[in-house]
């Protein structure tokens, strides 16, 4: 961060919360209800699959970073929104702004390296079953692991990188959170090292959407050739499908409203579209999970059960 961008501007205000003003307590509760509802059913998910030993499979340890991720996203995003909700000055320093947009941006890039991951590992459990075990096997896992993690958070610290050494010479962002487009747009001098990083970024995970094109094309064709194959699709291959729908709606809304959002919008409606992929993935992706596949809906039922009855047990002493 440079000391030219540091004297510029010192804070921004986040006009987004000028359409909340007259139903703030409404929007706080359902949005402290949401974001409950995210922690409880991440936080079930991910500890259904770390305390069940037969859980312990590369499928299902992406599942559980997938909800560790979904943790991590929200928490850059709602104790901010929800002391903004309660104050009547919506403002955020310019080095929680940079801060914020590294934990959403991040958040973000690593869904979607999951769900790449994810997609390599149904395509190699069906297309290639009998080298599941030495292609997914610990060593390989935990090195995509590393690297689902370590690219994105690389290219975020890139991209904000950039953005710290502009020049800002506006500071209101029209938006409840702060987005990086949204900031460059208020730099007074030169941002084509930003854009052209930023379509390089872009560029690079719509590869990843390519591949899992691709991937689930060869699927498609494996699993159509017996029943076994189906039933594996249906059963392991159709979640993930409705979790990358979620999260790509999700985000090709923000990044459409990002870039050419028309003025004539309702401020509510912008609102919506640039909150979704921060609401919906992170409580719909375990839910599906959850109520998807079988082992994990069995064995949810079985520990809430086994909890239910210790507590009653307790009660009776």
């Amino acid at each position: 961060m440079t000391n030219s961008s540091l004297h510029s501007i010192g804070y921004f205000s986040l006009s987004g919360f000028s359409a909340t003003v007259n139903y703030r307590v409404p929007l706080f509760s359902l949005s402290l209800l949401c974001y409950c509802a995210i922690l409880l059913v991440n936080v079930s998910l991910i500890l259904t699959i770390v305390l069940d030993h037969t859980l312990h499979e590369p499928m299902y340890a992406f599942i559980c970073n997938l909800c560790i991720n979904g943790l991590y996203g929200t928490t850059g995003f709602y104790p901010k929104f929800f002391s903004d909700l309660l104050s009547d000055v919506h403002i955020i320093s310019y080095t929680g702004c940079l801060l914020q947009v590294y934990v959403i941006y991040s958040y973000a890039m690593v869904d979607y390296s999951m769900l790449v991951l994810m997609s390599y590992d149904r395509y190699v459990a069906i297309c290639r079953p009998l080298e599941y075990h030495s292609m997914m096997s610990v060593q390989r896992s935990a090195m995509l692991f590393s690297l689902s993690w370590l690219v994105p958070l690389s290219c975020g610290l890139l991209v904000i990188g950039l953005t710290s050494t502009l020049k800002i010479c506006g500071s209101i962002i029209q938006k409840l959170y702060c987005e990086n487009w949204s900031v460059v747009k208020l730099a007074c001098g030169s941002t084509k090292a930003s854009e052209v990083v930023g379509l390089i970024v872009t560029a690079f995970y719509f590869c990843h959407a390519v591949c899992i094109a691709c991937s689930y094309v060869l699927l498609v064709k494996t699993a159509l050739k017996s029943k076994e194959g189906r039933k594996k699709f249906t059963q392991t291959c159709l979640p993930h499908l409705f979790c990358l729908l979620n999260v790509t709606t999700a985000l090709l809304f923000d990044i459409i409203y990002s870039r050419y959002g028309s003025a004539s919008m309702s401020q509510n409606l912008k609102n919506f579209m640039a909150v979704q992929f921060l609401v919906f993935p992170p409580i719909l992706n375990p839910v599906i999970y959850g109520l998807v596949l079988t082992k994990i809906r069995h064995r949810m039922i079985y520990l809430c059960k086994l909890t239910f009855q210790r507590l009653k047990l307790k009660s009776t002493f």
